[in-house]
């Protein structure tokens, strides 16, 4: 197999921890797109002996580290609702938070996160502590969540609850969506993506973000449709089956930039 049939695969599920590690997609797409032009300069960074994951995931961090705020945000027209300068980006892309990402919603063991970040198991361990320390200190905020399957909507309440957010209602179509903004304003949307009526999980969260300014963590069980790289893509994305700590790495990772783009606005 070569070098182009082993990364193939791997970049849907790089470019979703790419933007979650980031905060929007034109910053992470750019992250993603300097590791390629990179490996293909040197191939020889692709070790034989890991697999095609774990190459491509130690690689990406290589070049995060080694650029750091010189890439450019990439950002198109008229997209920005998450951004925050890249010259930010170096304090805020903590390794606490790479190792959380990396366990939590990449499904990576500690020990091969450990060899991702370049670090020992026991210092993995200690940073996803630190990285827990850090959601329970987020400000609690108010969420909105967007399911149609009563069964997984009380599951994700259950997880809003538990990290001491509020959860403002549920909605299962479009309209309810819409509805229940109007009566209560949310700080953050979880929002399935289709829904048993036919509307869309997206074009709820678009009618909302036309008046908010609020960050979104879409649910979808078919996340390779939607990290393709050639259109605006969600930011931050769990795929069903979720895990509850996938939940948890998202929703503070989303609240963390909004967090901290208040902060140093």
């Amino acid at each position: 197999m070569n070098l182009a049939q082993e990364v193939g695969p791997q970049l849907p599920g790089l470019r979703r921890y790419a933007r979650a590690l980031s905060g929007n997609q034109a910053s992470g797409d750019t992250y993603v797109r300097v590791m390629l032009e990179a490996l293909v300069s040197e191939p020889e960074l692709w070790n034989e002996n890991d697999s095609a994951r774990e190459n491509a995931f130690r690689i990406f961090h290589n070049i995060w580290r080694a650029v750091g705020q010189d890439v450019p945000s990439a950002s198109p027209d008229g997209e920005g609702r998450m951004q925050i300068a890249d010259t930010r980006l170096a304090g805020l892309a903590a390794p606490s938070r790479q190792a959380l990402l990396l366990t939590a919603m990449e499904g990576f063991s500690h020990q091969d996160a450990a060899k991702v970040l370049g670090v020992s198991d026991s210092e993995l361990s200690a940073l996803v502590a630190e990285a827990d320390d850090a959601i329970r200190a987020l400000t609690k905020s108010n969420v909105m969540i967007i399911e149609d399957e009563p069964i997984i909507a009380l599951d994700i309440q259950g997880l809003v609850e538990d990290l001491g957010h509020t959860v403002t209602g549920i909605a299962s179509t479009r309209t309810e969506a819409g509805e229940l903004v109007a009566k209560k304003r949310p700080d953050l949307l979880l929002a399935d993506i289709q829904l048993a009526d036919g509307s869309s999980g997206v074009d709820a969260a678009a009618d909302i973000l036309a008046d908010l300014d609020i960050p979104v963590v879409f649910i979808t069980a078919f996340p390779d449709r939607l990290l393709t790289g050639r259109r605006v893509e969600p930011t931050f994305l769990i795929t069903k089956p979720f895990q509850p700590s996938a939940v948890r790495a998202a929703i503070s990772q989303a609240l963390f930039f909004q967090q901290s783009a208040k902060r140093l606005s």
